[in-house]
């Protein structure tokens, strides 16, 4: 959405200026806490701050009210400065239920402000949350700001006269709940109003009761002697232009139709459902206009080789998946590094092993996207540093991807794919066209040489059907040169060494690493995907303590960048945070004989920037 719309609301009660705040919706997974985050992300985008979000959704599908599991979240994190993270501590948190109290109240910092709907602690959800006594009445909450606001009754109120039943009457509580957090914070009302206006323009009874409800949130925080302040955030001094609040899963679906302009081709995606990939499928979907096929397969092997079968055809190809569709595809992705074929192959990863924890974040699929195939299979593998990033790398691939014939691996995490940020929206004719030449025949009547290759190492995309370009395809060896079918011992070391250096090339066109800081010194952070934000404002507030400290993040993982190896040996000690047991860590020092420090962490959630300074003071001098 556009920065250029802003609506202050008028408040009587004192206004405290800060810089930044974190807020959190928490409550059963049908209380609309989505909602109420995603709103309040957008206002505040919409008023010029910086924004980065971090939905928490419950593992299981219809977890019974009330109870832990079923606890859903959202955090925002909105600033008058620039920001990279989705907060650390939590500043405000409102919480539905005493579940989700349970569950949250030890994020929220010491003198920050509690909300609680005293109306849903009564004593079954008490038993549920495990409670003995009422939290809202002893001295459990002492240290923080503690609102006990009857939200269920004052919604009913609001929404009195309409002819609602009580529970399409309690649905509306998110509303309420928002417009207290929308006066709060002075965010204007008017962009959730039009949203409910088109969200609910079929259903007039619904609209007004969260019309009511969301004013009668705001109403009560101006009004009732609770409140004696609220609080304001400056817009934060981005670069100009355009913006619109993304999520990583959206960028990287309108990064891809972008890439398949860029190169005049259409996109097809075949693709198997699977959180927190699913996405990515669902907005692709929506632009058949845009030359976009979506195909979705009865199951992860049957898209992945419908995939293949459009790039074989001349298109831009791509299957989408988890880590646990990942390992069923693998035989087909070995099919395609043999065909060579350009394939993006995108993983969105989560908490494993098998199922896991399919809604929390994890990058614990690195190893396995590079060696988890068959034979010797290397394929270049790209990730994604920010929601926002997910754009930039979905082209950056598909360029690797068609200059040098081959399959190239997109990682993405749960965290980088339901998280948002604002995203510059760019100008199209600024973006740089990605070439893509198919032979059109013999050339000086020669016959067709289907694994010829150029400076490269890349072979020719011939479209099947044009005259004279006949070429045999399938997962059996081929004859370097011909494409024939060969057994020779030696043609096969040929051609092993020939994928694998071809993959080394991408080095060439990926550039050199760069590094924050000074390119030497007592500690180097080295990072890659989702972490990025919080090593980068950690290693920020280590430079500012004059710490001499630098960070270095990683987009391409196969292959590392060519100056990667100086970088690292001009730092005493280099530390690898990473929410894995230490995958990249094994990388590094297995190719670079590098002493790394890891930092890691399985807990289905992002790294705390004061986790990174803590490791990282232990390693200073």
């Amino acid at each position: 959405m556009s920065t250029e719309f802003e609506s202050e609301t008028e408040q009587s009660k004192t206004v405290l200026q800060i810089e930044e705040a974190t807020v959190r919706f928490c409550g059963d997974s049908g209380d609309g806490m989505q909602l109420a985050g995603t709103q309040l992300t957008n206002t505040s985008a919409l008023a010029g701050n910086d924004v980065a979000t971090f939905p928490d959704f419950p593992a299981e599908i219809r977890a019974p009210r009330g109870t832990l599991a079923g606890v859903s979240g959202f955090q925002v994190h909105f600033a008058s400065t620039d920001i990279f993270t989705p907060g650390e501590t939590v500043d405000a948190l409102v919480a539905m239920n005493p579940a989700a109290l349970k569950t949250n109240v030890a994020d929220l910092k010491a003198g920050g402000v509690l909300i609680a709907n005293a109306d849903a602690f009564d004593k079954k959800s008490l038993d549920q949350a495990g409670y003995a006594e009422n939290p809202l009445e002893d001295d459990s909450l002492a240290s923080y700001q503690m609102f006990k606001v009857p939200m269920t009754d004052l919604t009913r109120r609001a929404v009195d006269g309409l002819d609602l039943s009580q529970k399409e009457a309690d649905r509306c509580r998110n509303f309420f709940a928002m417009g207290l957090a929308f006066w709060m914070y002075g965010r204007s009302l008017d962009p959730t109003l039009r949203f409910i206006e088109a969200k609910f323009k079929k259903l007039p009874a619904i609209a007004e009761a969260n019309r009511r409800a969301l004013t009668a949130g705001r109403n009560y925080g101006e009004t009732t002697d609770a409140f004696v302040s609220s609080y304001k955030v400056d817009k934060a001094k981005l670069p100009a232009g355009k913006y619109r609040n993304m999520t990583g899963n959206q960028a990287l679906a309108w990064g891809l139709m972008t890439a398949a302009k860029l190169s005049k081709k259409d996109l097809f995606l075949g693709s198997y459902p699977i959180t927190p990939a699913s996405d990515i499928l669902h907005e692709l979907s929506r632009y058949k206009n845009f030359g976009v096929r979506t195909f979705q397969a009865e199951d992860e092997i049957a898209a992945v080789c419908s995939a293949i079968g459009a790039a074989y055809s001349g298109h831009m190809a791509l299957t989408t998946s988890s880590g646990p569709g990942i390992a069923l595809k693998g035989e087909a992705m070995g099919l395609a590094v043999m065909l060579e074929l350009p394939l993006l192959v995108v993983d969105v990863q989560r908490g494993g092993p098998s199922t896991g924890l399919p809604t929390k974040t994890e990058q614990s699929d690195l190893l396995q996207v590079m060696f988890g195939r068959n034979g010797e299979c290397p394929m270049p593998v790209i990730a994604a540093r920010s929601p926002a990033d997910c754009f930039e790398v979905a082209i950056e691939a598909w360029r690797v991807a068609a200059r040098f014939m081959t399959p190239v691996m997109i990682l993405s995490d749960g965290y980088l794919a339901n998280g948002s940020e604002p995203w510059r929206i760019v100008n199209f004719d600024d973006l740089e066209p990605i070439s893509i030449k198919h032979p059109e025949g013999p050339v000086e009547g020669k016959p067709f040489m289907a694994y010829e290759r150029d400076e490269m190492l890349a072979r020719p995309w011939a479209i099947p059907g044009t005259p004279g370009l006949m070429h045999r395809v399938g997962g059996l060896e081929k004859q370097d040169g011909t494409g024939n079918v060969s057994y020779d011992p030696k043609n096969h070391q040929h051609m092993t060494d020939t994928r694998a250096q071809k993959v080394r090339n991408v080095a060439k066109l990926i550039g050199d690493q760069e590094v924050m800081g000074e390119p030497s010194g007592d500690l180097l952070v080295l990072s890659w995907g989702g972490p990025y934000g919080s090593c980068r404002t950690a290693v920020t507030k280590l430079q500012a303590e004059g710490h001499k400290v630098s960070h270095a993040h990683l987009r391409w993982l196969n292959p590392f960048p060519a100056n990667l190896g100086e970088i690292l040996g001009s730092f005493k000690k280099v530390l690898i945070p990473e929410l894995n047991m230490g995958q990249l860590s094994l990388l590094i020092r297995n190719q670079y004989m590098v002493d790394a420090v890891s930092l890691n962490k399985v807990q289905g959630k992002p790294f705390h920037v004061t986790e990174i300074i803590e490791k990282a003071k232990t390693l200073l001098p």
